[in-house]
């Protein structure tokens, strides 16, 4: 009888995702926002919302425009206790996750005001459009009404093959072409979805000591319970 090659025990290895504007892959769900992002300075306002789902790549294009305009980056939970002039120090500042229920309204709003005494440019990300946080504070809710939204929509099936392979690259892995399109069929229509999987490919790859397989790949896409 022949012996299963037992499993290894994968150790959880950091791995340094690449965030530069080169690395972001632009799609037609993504392009506005790739677009204003490319435009800084010349935004059409000076407050610019950039809105999508988790994984859409938010966080990646404030990074690069972070490094483009040498802003500072803050989550919106922790505005409470930042200086906001401080903040807008640089010209430019990026607030994330905006419709965070640990917001400080009036700290974003305070944060504004020191934005347009600056003259600096404010990029802001959230889920969704501000009339649906929840907002209390009516000059904060007009503020923000005023500001010129950049959405990121749900990927089609090129970026999502293209974001694989980014996520796929940034591990040192790959795959093969049909390994891929059986994933493709298969996986949720989401890049969240996608992070979530290469991660676990990965992790199973690591676990049985050889590489991607359309097997380990059918494993890793089964429902819990079914694989």
């Amino acid at each position: 009888m022949s012996r299963s090659r037992p499993r290894q025990l994968p150790l959880t290895m950091p791995h340094q995702a690449a965030m530069s504007r080169e690395d972001f892959v632009v799609g037609e769900g993504n392009r506005e926002a790739a677009a204003f992002i490319d435009a800084w300075p010349d935004w059409p306002a000076s407050v610019v919302l950039l809105i999508g789902p988790n994984g859409s790549g938010k966080s990646h294009l404030v990074n690069i425009w972070a490094t483009k305009s040498r802003a500072a980056v803050v989550a919106a939970a922790d505005l409470a206790s930042a200086d906001p002039t401080v903040l807008v120090g640089t010209g430019a500042v990026a607030v994330e996750d905006a419709d965070d229920p640990a917001l400080d309204e009036k700290a974003l709003f305070h944060l504004l005001n020191a934005a347009r005494g600056r003259g600096a440019s404010v990029l802001i990300t959230a889920h969704a459009v501000p009339s649906v946080w929840g907002v209390t504070l009516p000059d904060l809710l007009s503020r923000l009404r005023a500001a010129q939204p950049a959405f990121l929509g749900p990927p089609d099936d090129a970026l999502l093959e293209k974001v694989i392979i980014k996520l796929l690259a940034d591990r040192q892995l790959a795959i093969d072409a049909g390994v891929l399109d059986y994933i493709l069929l298969r996986m949720e229509r989401s890049c969240a979805a996608a992070c979530e999987l290469v991660e676990a490919l990965d992790r199973e790859s690591l676990a049985r000591g050889r590489r991607i397989t359309k097997a380990i790949a059918a494993e890793v896409l089964a429902p819990e319970g079914e694989a």
